[in-house]
């Protein structure tokens, strides 16, 4: 299609979906659903006006799966940065990301191994790539800023936004087991380097850049009138700065970009002497955004809820252009009767028993337990890897095989976990 093609179909499709949110939601169908269909019949399975084949486009796609897991990252730090860190609600999403993910990913090796056929190496790069949750498609059970969220969406938007680091080592290890090109490293590497050194330095180095240039811009607003507007270039500034600087320093990205979206919702207002508050922030009631941003009672609160108001509105568009990419890239599967069996039994029981074995001695109620053992959504940090794990020069046959299992996998948790999401959650509200 040409330019303006393309823009008469964007443009068509935006305006769709603003006036039919609201009814899609009623109906219990999911935006990434419609997404999904959709991309299915602009690729190869129908008008094939787009060919995203996975084998020979894997650097891009790796690339646009990265920007849209930046994003949402960086967005759920900003969410889940109003609960203290002493907050016992933090227990469960670091319980989930970090024990339940490691079994995850040994259930899935297991079943790799003695049930698909797969050599060691490929069974770990499979469990890598399948073990991380998303926290883009998770984003209707994503909490509501405030100190005392809902525990179930907190854990879930935690786990989702942690475990897309912690699967990183896993992948790791499984290209190095295949031997694939730039893995070259032993134990003792992998261990110290890109389990403990990625995982520590990762939410430090966020953590760190989080705080620095959230208190710099507030200060510069409030003692000196400068810094004032521009916070979608802080946004996107934060974010690539904390990416850059993480993986130059061998460490986690994706932790570091959640852990800076943390750390700026936390800065502190610095109250100047004499001042007095102006009222609620965000309400802006009365009062402009220049009076507000440059307050010593206000500018942190306007600062953060401007970075976050700008984040979602991304999210929403990362959304869009990865699940439509998925839909296309859904022909290239070559499907055998194993996927038929692997997905129920990795949603179902895999996912199950690696949350309950992570969360042994938690007490939680049977309800809690059980939305939680469901809510093993799969996404962008699959295709994230799955692309990563092609640009080692995996052989092709596994390539292939990897293609299938990821794809497929995503498509269904799109479509299972999306309808049934707004039934549960309802209920879960009402209880």
């Amino acid at each position: 299609m040409t330019l303006p093609f393309w823009s008469l179909f964007i443009g068509l499709l935006l305006i769709i979906m603003v006036l039919l949110g609201t009814l899609l939601t009623r109906l219990l169908l999911s935006s990434a659903m419609i997404y999904l269909g959709i991309g299915y019949v602009l690729g190869p399975g129908g008008l094939s006006v787009i060919n995203p084949d996975p084998a020979l486009y894997a650097e891009i796609l790796e690339s646009v799966a990265l920007v849209a897991l930046l994003i949402s990252l960086f967005t759920v730090g900003l969410k889940m940065g109003t609960v203290p860190l002493s907050d016992r609600r933090w227990l469960l999403p670091l319980r989930l990301a970090f024990l339940s993910m490691t079994i995850t990913v040994g259930l899935i090796a297991a079943v790799g191994v003695w049930g698909l056929g797969l050599s060691l190496g490929a069974a770990v790069l499979l469990g890598g790539i399948l073990a991380p949750t998303d926290p883009v498609l998770a984003s209707g059970l994503q909490p509501e800023s405030g100190a005392k969220p809902d525990r179930l969406q907190f854990s879930l938007a935690g786990e989702g936004a942690l475990n897309d680091g912690t699967a990183f080592p896993f992948v790791m290890l499984g290209l190095h087991l295949l031997g694939a090109r730039g893995s070259g490293f032993g134990i003792w590497h992998w261990w110290l380097v890109d389990v403990l050194w990625a995982t520590a330095g990762g939410l430090f180095i966020g953590g760190a850049f989080g705080t620095l240039i959230g208190r710099v811009v507030v200060y510069l607003r409030t003692r000196h009138q400068l810094a004032v507007g521009l916070d979608e270039f802080l946004s996107l500034g934060l974010m690539l700065l904390t990416y850059g600087v993480a993986q130059l320093s061998l460490t986690s990205g994706f932790l570091a970009v959640f852990a800076a979206g943390l750390a700026l919702q936390r800065v502190k207002e610095q109250p100047r002497a004499g001042a007095t508050s102006l009222g609620a922030a965000q309400d802006a009631s009365g009062h402009g955004y220049g009076v507000l941003a440059t307050h010593s009672h206000h500018a942190s609160a306007v600062m953060t809820h401007a970075v976050q108001g700008f984040n979602e509105q991304l999210e929403k568009l990362a959304e869009l252009a990865i699940v439509l990419l998925v839909g296309a890239m859904l022909p290239y599967v070559i499907l055998w009767t194993a996927v038929w069996w692997f997905i129920p039994l990795l949603f179902v029981l895999l996912r199950t028993l690696a949350v309950s074995v992570g969360l042994l001695g938690e007490p939680l109620t049977m309800r809690l337990h059980s939305m939680i053992g469901w809510f093993g959504i799969r996404g962008i940090g699959s295709v994230f890897y799955l692309m990563f794990a092609i640009n080692h020069d995996i052989t092709a046959s596994l390539a292939q095989e990897l293609i299938t299992l990821t794809l497929v996998t995503v498509a269904v948790s799109i479509l299972v976990h999306g309808v049934s999401a707004g039934l549960l959650m309802k209920w879960h509200g009402r209880r």
